[in-house]
């Protein structure tokens, strides 16, 4: 009776561990390989500027090409605001680095093919691909907005509207 206990707390352990993280929290830190080769690490932007991570399921599938090409299509209007934006999806880097190229991304898609990251995120599908969603994350590292209904046609014109709405910091006019 003992050791079913000690699996059960184990297991109610690991999974209060792994929770998905909600508004309100720190957002994990993460370290993913983008299409423009660098590494990209969240800490790296805390207390200069806000991110946005757009997670999408696979590359050069239409869904997410749509999503591409809107995030594409308003990178001028977003790069007015003081954030780093990205894409991401367990996709290998070389595939994410081709699938930037095709689409003309001007933003680096990360790639987390050991799903570590996207994990972390709660984003993980049960088909071992990340869900399509959008996280909002402050200065300080702090998840203001979890957008789980990402239309992929208005990905681009919603992620504005959020980040106004939302009142992240508008980059200087020179």
């Amino acid at each position: 009776m003992k050791p079913f206990l000690m699996l059960v707390c184990l297991i109610g352990y690991c999974g209060a561990a792994m929770a998905a993280p909600e508004v309100g929290d720190m957002a994990p830190d993460f370290e993913l390989i983008g299409s423009d080769g660098q590494v990209h690490r969240l800490s790296e932007y805390r207390g200069r500027q806000g991110v946005v991570i757009a997670f999408f399921p696979k590359a050069y599938t239409g869904g997410c090409t749509i999503e591409c090409k809107a995030l594409r299509d308003s990178s001028r209007e977003i790069e007015n605001y003081n954030v780093a934006y990205f894409m991401a999806s367990t996709d290998e880097p070389e595939d994410n680095r081709g699938f930037a190229e095709q689409n003309d991304a001007p933003f680096p898609i990360l790639s987390d093919p050991g799903k570590e990251q996207i994990g972390a995120y709660g984003v993980l599908s049960e088909r071992g691909l990340a869900r399509r969603w959008t996280f909002y994350i402050d200065d300080k590292g702090i998840i203001r907005l979890i957008d789980k209904t990402v239309d992929p046609k208005r990905a681009g014109i919603d992620l504005v509207e959020n980040l106004d709405a939302l009142g992240f910091e508008r980059r200087q006019s020179s």
